[in-house]
């Protein structure tokens, strides 16, 4: 059948959306009608080379959509269903997954190429006919995708799809990286360093979890101001100016959990992080970025204050579970994902989008398909 969706072809290039044709689903697999993507700060990594990945491959992971077929031995969801994207699969079935750490499934190996689980394409350049990879193996920068069903989960009927796509990436990564990584408790000092699409959810998430003072680090001065709505207590332009309240709320010690969230991260960010890091605190790294094996952190501080830095993947979520709980919250009114969404594009305005999350102008932008 025929897609459209936005193409990357190679590192520093710009998104080209193309005529696609996409490939019927196999066994396990399912035909997804996307609705909605979130415009993630990860696929634009992939245009910087800062994620390798094999090009060209149609972007974006973060979806919601409407199951439109499967195939003969799907099991998890059918036709007419609504579903999120699941970036990485959960088989439910393989060690990690088994032992409740389906973020890290042994089915995601491989997934830099973008191919199906069967090594094969599912997208196709329509003027060329080559085969590509979709990021992730979905591709929710298209306006079909087909996916193994091991990557969706059953969303309620009644979720905006703008809302629902957040979960299944940025907001699942933040509020998992305060909840579940940081491990935070009630009276603890907690930094989040960057609020976009990922920090305002660990602000979020800290909050939830009890934390008395939320600590804000962003240059943006609107996204400083609109944190205080999503539950930072205070906020700062940077990590130095914030350094005096941090040492008067913890008496000269250092914050319980610094959460990086920033949109690129590099060794020096993880060692300022790690120094305003107290005695059995956590620097929490769930941000991209530069692949140097360089960080500016004192051994002895690991041993002597029994710190430790812990890398996030998927918020430590286990998605088939926590999506629909965080959705369960959004209803409830115990999280804010409407105020997340800070414009709107077609698919068409892709480049535009990006330079506006570039320019900080976003908390997160949504891509909204039309069929």
């Amino acid at each position: 059948m025929k897609a459209r969706g936005a193409v990357i072809h190679e590192i520093g290039g710009k998104w080209e959306v193309e005529d696609l044709e996409l490939s019927g689903p196999g066994d396990h697999e399912v035909l997804v009608q996307v609705m909605a993507s979130g415009l993630c700060h990860s696929d634009d990594h992939f245009v910087t080379g800062d994620l390798a990945v094999t090009l060209p491959m149609v972007g974006g992971h973060e979806g919601a959509g409407i199951v439109k077929e499967v195939g003969s031995k799907v099991s998890r969801v059918k036709v007419g269903d609504h579903v999120s994207t699941l970036f990485i699969p959960a088989c439910g079935t393989c060690r990690y997954c088994a032992r409740g750490q389906s973020y890290i499934c042994n089915n995601g190996a491989g997934m830099e190429h973008g191919l199906a689980m069967d090594g094969t394409p599912r997208f196709h350049l329509a003027e060329s006919g080559k085969g590509i990879g979709g990021v992730t193996r979905l591709g929710t920068f298209a306006n079909y995708l087909v996916c193994h069903e091991s990557q969706t989960v059953k969303l309620p009927d009644d979720i905006p799809f703008d809302v629902a796509c957040l979960v299944s990436c940025g907001v699942a990564t933040g509020w998992g990286a305060a909840v579940n990584a940081a491990v935070i408790r009630p009276g603890d000092v907690v930094l989040v360093m960057g609020v976009g699409g990922v920090g305002m959810n660990a602000v979020q998430g800290a909050r939830h979890a009890g934390a008395d003072h939320v600590l804000v680090a962003e240059p943006v001065e609107w996204k400083r101001e609109a944190a205080m709505n999503f539950g930072a207590s205070e906020v700062f332009a940077s990590v130095d100016d914030a350094r005096e309240r941090i040492a008067h709320l913890t008496n000269g010690q250092g914050v319980d959990a610094a959460i990086i969230t920033v949109g690129r991260v590099d060794g020096d960010i993880i060692g300022q992080a790690f120094e305003v890091t107290g005695k059995a605190g956590a620097t929490i790294l769930a941000s991209i970025g530069s692949s140097d094996k360089y960080i500016a952190a004192s051994p002895q501080d690991f041993t002597n204050f029994a710190k430790r830095i812990q890398g996030v993947m998927y918020g430590l979520c286990n998605p088939v579970v926590d999506i629909p709980r965080l959705l369960q919250m959004y209803q409830d009114g115990r999280i804010k994902l409407d105020e997340l969404v800070t414009k709107r594009y077609d698919v068409s305005e892709i480049n535009e989008a990006y330079a506006d999350m570039h320019a900080g102008n976003n908390i997160r932008g949504v891509i909204v398909h039309t069929h």
